[in-house]
This record gives C-alpha cells, sequence and structure tokens, in this order.
C-alpha cells in the first residue's frame, strides 16, 4: 500500500515520463529541413544588427527585482485575506484571531514600505539618463572622409 507521499512521487514519475515521451514522439515527427532562411535571427521582420550581448543599465534589474518583490506581496495578501474573513475563526476566539491577522498583515506590510523608502533613498528609482562622453580619440583620418564614406552608404 503506497503512502500518501507515495502517491505524490508517482505522479511526480508519471509526469516526467509523460514530458519525455511526448517530447520524444514530437522529434520523431516533426519536419526536420533547416535552411538559411529558417536559421536566422527573428527580431519583428527585421534583420539582427550588430552583437546580441548588449549591456544594460543596471537599473533595468533593480527595477524588475523591486516589480518582482511587491508582486509576491500581493500573492502572500489574497490568502490572508481569505483566512482573515474565516467567520468560525473570529467566533472561536472571540474576534482575537481577526485582531492578530490585521495586525501581522500591518506587519507585513511595514516592512515592505520600509524596503520601498530605503529603495527611494537610496535612488534606486531615480532614472538618471546617463551623460553622453565624447571619445577623446584623435583619429589622422579626416571627417571629410568618413562623411564622404557615410553619403556613399546611406
Amino acid at each position: 500500500m503506497l503512502s500518501e507521499f507515495g502517491y505524490i512521487l508517482l505522479f511526480i514519475i508519471t509526469a516526467i515520463v509523460f514530458t519525455a515521451v511526448i517530447l520524444f514522439v514530437a522529434k520523431l515527427l516533426r519536419p526536420n529541413r533547416p535552411n538559411v532562411e529558417k536559421l536566422t535571427t527573428y527580431e519583428s521582420g527585421e534583420e539582427p544588427d550588430g552583437n546580441a550581448n548588449v549591456r544594460f543599465n543596471i537599473r533595468f534589474y533593480v527595477i524588475a527585482l523591486l516589480f518582482v518583490l511587491f508582486d509576491l506581496e500581493l500573492v502572500f495578501l489574497f490568502p490572508w485575506a481569505t483566512v482573515f474573513g474565516n467567520e468560525t475563526l473570529n467566533n472561536s476566539t472571540d474576534g482575537l484571531w481577526g485582531w492578530f491577522a490585521i495586525v501581522e498583515m500591518f506587519i507585513f506590510v511595514g516592512i515592505l514600505i520600509l524596503g520601498l523608502a530605503y529603495a527611494w533613498i537610496k535612488g534606486h528609482l531615480d532614472w538618471v539618463r546617463p551623460e553622453v562622453q565624447e571619445p577623446q580619440f584623435k583619429s589622422p583620418v579626416p571627417i571629410s572622409k568618413y562623411e564622404a564614406i557615410n553619403k556613399k552608404y546611406s
């Protein structure tokens, strides 16, 4: 006889085997006729220009992490709201459960607000444009030659 964990393990093994079989059958049945057009990178109908490994400003990642933080806050608020509204728990504890739940949530949201205030004070939410720096390199080729080449190919 399987225990409760045995059933879970059986479901996990079945899911892994089912996924592997489906992927293998799909590989056998799909057409495989690569050509130059199919192997190119597709970017909204435009030919890719330059290297794809471009360095991004670190602020993109900071904003993304802050978004994930506050998105997770909502994930924790929904179960709390369902338990907070449980009438049987409130009645069996003479309303003490409701007060405990509301104080607990205020502490949780307060910690998140402190994190937001910290990010704000540190300037992580300020979007400052970087200053464009002119290159200091002095080319021996005159600028008129560069302009002629640009005019020729544009």
